[in-house]
């Protein structure tokens, strides 16, 4: 086809294509029951069994079959030694600190060092990702744990009282565990992973950096040698942070100077590890080399007796029996446990994605520096574990402080999230706000549906814009941007960008209406044309039967629209379908309605660029029985040169004309002859 006009001459060398054309020519040949075929032999492979298949399903569920008979050893080895040792060591103090957030003994935290690295080994899939204890999962762990069994204000610590408080404890923070491993399962069997899709990086990001203030505030009591009850729920950040600055005459100044000088060796060597990291084959261990001095001096100097500076206590070797967790809790905690796990498990394969684009791989290897992690920490667990009796808790809420340095620092990347896009920016604050001031997981749960309902307002007010075409191309683009593209006269191209449901049909109609300038009142009238058009047709057949003589004035209603209408007024609509994902009932309807009211003030509508499951819905609503299925193209530019060759149409000439007047005499005489005969018959009978 050629396509001429005004300013510019575009040739394209193929036909037309409507969307029936084009799948008569390009479409699949297949039956309509090659699609069930298909799905049965789909499913039969799927339940085909096979070695190869469990073999397969061996290596996907297990990947240390996969990376161990391709692992490297003179090649690895000695890198994933390092590697190894090195997060063993920084899981120790960690472990043993994040145990305090978790308010549990801090062995507890060692256990959790140790078990989860292991199972990953085998279990895991990311080459750079070391599980363990985690910040902000042991702070909401603690919340429960606090909630259910809080602390007395006086007990002994060397009393069976406190024995019993202690396996309460663990016995809620075990469950709590276990609960989260059951969901975790099912998510996997059911394929709801993609559910913690939902947490997007504004809302992780602001969600770990509100939590780094609870955990900040949660630990300046240890900092200060206070003793103060754990407060939980809402507001608790304000209320720990009164209760501490209440009791601040009564600060152990002992404590407070050992968490100063703590800070003042932790900080520095963290920062001189970030900034020289590239330079650095290891990291300092600045975490274990003050946990070892700290614990030498409070044993030198009998800090705990004569200070009064409280410290880890004793550390057992070894493990303990396995016992039962608090089954009886699952009630009181499957609310929280939901959203420990969807955390848990957002900010894991976050970190597991971040590495494995920046190293090139997918997350299936695994590599063998969780072997070494874990050896370490075995180490500790059974031989080196007691000697950390004299270590300050202090020392430990410290490094619970300055682990969290870098969630403090995501408050730099606010600028640039505000010039990229200010809604992201909103969801950063808004559910920032929500953890800082509310608590950690009803925060989040705030953050999460402000973030959905930002998506949905975005769906609801998806701008509807005017097309222009590019002079001497086929490209079509919209005006607001591009001054320089030109409106096709009588032809309103429109390009809805958004999806047409029940939340934002009377949006879609509103801005459909007003570019079109379809008033009610417009509508109004030409309905009323449109009737008295058939009543001055029903007249002037009577008339021109009885008088013999045919009146081709009104003979078309185009012709009677045509005359109503100017060159400058819309004549034809095509919507581009391009940006419009998917249609419900609701909407199809509304496309329909829409459809028959431009048809009513003579204004013919087109489609183009419909993607299937749009052009499925449409069809399989009743669309087409209102709109002629030829005028819904495969491009805008089809459908372009589709109208311009309706409108470039010679008028009827006057042989058309002639015969249209003839067959109209035709029909005149035809009934003229009938009255005659029957008159004819009725003066015989009277005769």
């Amino acid at each position: 086809m050629v396509s001429r006009n005004m300013s510019a001459s575009v040739a394209v060398y193929r036909s037309i294509y409507t969307e029936d054309r084009f799948k008569q020519a390009y479409g699949s040949e297949e039956d309509a029951g090659g699609g069930s075929l298909r799905l049965r032999e789909r499913l039969a492979g799927r339940c085909r069994c096979s070695r190869h298949a469990c073999l397969h399903l061996l290596r996907e569920r297990v990947p240390v079959f996969s990376w161990l008979p391709r692992y490297r050893l003179k090649k690895w080895i000695l890198g994933d030694t390092v590697a190894g040792l090195t997060v063993g060591i920084l899981h120790i103090p960690q472990g043993m600190a994040f145990a305090l957030l978790t308010s549990v003994a801090p062995i507890f935290g060692l256990y959790t060092s140790f078990f989860p690295v292991v199972l990953y080994m085998f279990f895991g899939t990311g080459r750079h990702v070391s599980t363990g204890t985690f910040a902000v999962v042991s702070l909401m762990t603690g919340s429960v744990v606090e909630q259910l069994v809080p602390t007395p204000l006086e007990m002994n610590s060397s009393s069976s009282e406190a024995a019993e408080f202690e396996a309460q404890r663990i016995g809620v923070a075990s469950a709590v565990a276990l609960l989260s491993g059951i969901i975790m399962l099912c998510m996997f069997g059911l394929q709801l992973g993609f559910l913690s899709t939902y947490l997007s990086e504004p809302i992780v990001k602001a969600f770990t950096s509100a939590a780094a203030f609870h955990v900040t505030i949660s630990q300046l009591q240890s900092m200060l040698g206070l003793r103060l009850p754990r407060h939980t729920g809402t507001f608790s950040l304000f209320k720990t942070l009164a209760s501490v600055m209440e009791n601040l005459p009564h600060t152990n100044l002992a404590e407070l100077l050992i968490s100063l000088v703590c800070l003042a060796l932790l900080v520095p060597v963290k920062e001189i590890n970030m900034r020289f990291r590239q330079r650095l084959r290891t990291p300092i261990p600045v975490e274990i080399l003050t946990v070892i001095i700290a614990t030498g001096v409070a044993y030198a100097f009998s800090l705990d007796s004569t200070y009064n500076i409280e410290i880890v206590g004793h550390i057992p070797a070894g493990f303990p029996k396995p016992r039962m967790p608090a089954l009886h809790t699952f009630p009181d905690i499957a609310g929280d446990t939901v959203a420990i796990t969807f955390v848990g498990y957002a900010v894991s394969v976050s970190l597991a994605m971040i590495y494995a684009d920046k190293h090139g791989y997918s997350i299936h290897p695994n590599q063998l520096s969780g072997f070494f992690t874990s050896l370490v920490v075995l180490i500790v667990l059974l031989l080196i574990g007691p000697l950390f009796y004299f270590l300050p808790k202090a020392v430990l809420a410290c490094i619970n402080v300055t682990s969290l340095r870098q969630m403090f620092l995501q408050f730099r990347d606010l600028p640039e999230l505000w010039r990229i896009s200010k809604i992201d920016f909103m969801v950063w604050v808004v559910t920032w706000l929500s953890v800082v001031v509310l608590n950690v997981d009803l925060g989040l749960a705030i953050g999460v549906v402000f973030s959905m309902m930002t998506v949905i307002c975005r769906t609801q007010r998806a701008g509807c814009s005017v097309l222009g075409r590019a002079s001497n191309t086929e490209i079509y683009r919209p005006l607001e941007n591009h001054n320089k593209c030109y409106e096709v006269p009588g032809v309103k191209i429109l390009n809805y960008n958004g999806p047409i449901y029940y939340g934002n049909r009377s949006f879609f109609r509103e801005e459909m209406s007003r570019l079109l300038g379809l008033t009610p009142e417009k509508i109004r009238s030409r309905k009323k044309a449109r009737k008295a058009l058939e009543k001055r047709e029903r007249e002037a057949t009577v008339n021109t039967v009885e008088r013999g003589i045919a009146n081709t004035s009104f003979s078309s209603e185009n012709e009677f629209f045509k005359s109503e209408t100017s060159d400058s007024d819309v004549q034809a609509v095509l919507i581009d379908c391009s940006s419009v994902i998917f249609v419900d009932v609701a909407g199809a309807r509304l496309f329909t309605q829409m459809c028959t009211e431009c048809e009513t003030v003579g204004v013919h509508v087109y489609l183009a660029n419909c993607n299937e499951s749009v052009l499925k819905i449409l069809t399989s609503s009743g669309l087409m029985n209102y709109m002629n299925p030829q005028h819904i193209f495969v491009t805008v530019h089809d459908a372009m040169m589709y109208i311009q060759q309706q409108k470039e149409k010679p008028p009827e000439n006057t042989t058309t004309v002639w015969g249209k007047k003839l067959f109209l005499n035709l029909v005149v005489l035809h009934r003229i002859l009938q009255n005659l005969l029957l008159e004819g018959r009725s003066e015989k009978s009277l005769w």
